[in-house]
């Protein structure tokens, strides 16, 4: 009888693990796992730090998104301000400085809307998402690898590119969808 036909999945065991990779931004592992069936597997783990997603609102009914190279998919995207939390920040600090460096805002009021895993099969990484209000300038300097172009968008523009497959970050869709959801 399969595991699932008694009920709830039943939690795998982890019996090693190794560090295969590590970098600034990510560790590769590979776990030696146990099965509820007693069948083990190796499983590899890219981890990464937490990371913020931030959807400016410039206005009521208008959105700032950056656009960037992104090397993994090869080409340019439209997206909200997204990075990697720092070590010894909190969530809000990371994504204040995640807005100032991308869109050149600070906001007054974030409001955190969304908490995910932005893959549930090999990337353990949590991604808190926010709505700014209240924006003000305060632009700091961008990263080194981050060439970013800013552009104001209606927000019903915003919601065609998601709709349209345009804008392609997980990030990005969940929180425009977020906020889409709200305005009805």
């Amino acid at each position: 009888m399969s595991p699932l036909e008694d009920g709830e999945p039943q939690p795998w065991r982890q019996l090693s693990r190794r560090e295969v990779y590590r970098n600034p931004w990510i560790t590769v592992v590979e776990d030696q796992a146990e099965l509820p069936d007693g069948r083990t597997t190796q499983y590899g783990i890219v981890q990464c730090a937490g990371a913020v997603g931030v959807l400016p609102f410039v206005g009521d009914d208008q959105v700032m998104l950056v656009q960037q190279w992104r090397y993994i998919i090869g080409r340019a995207t439209w997206e909200m301000p997204t990075g990697g939390v720092h070590a010894g920040e909190t969530n809000e600090q990371a994504a204040q400085r995640e807005l100032a460096e991308e869109s050149g805002f600070r906001a007054a009021h974030l409001e955190q809307v969304s908490v995910l895993n932005t893959s549930k099969s090999v990337v353990d990484e949590t991604a808190w998402l926010y709505f700014a209000t209240g924006l003000t300038p305060h632009d700091i300097a961008a990263d080194d690898t981050e060439l970013i172009r800013r552009k104001i968008f209606t927000f019903d523009d915003v919601v065609a590119m998601v709709l349209s497959g345009e804008i392609v970050d997980s990030m990005t869709i969940i929180a425009v969808l977020l906020a889409d959801r709200r305005r009805q």
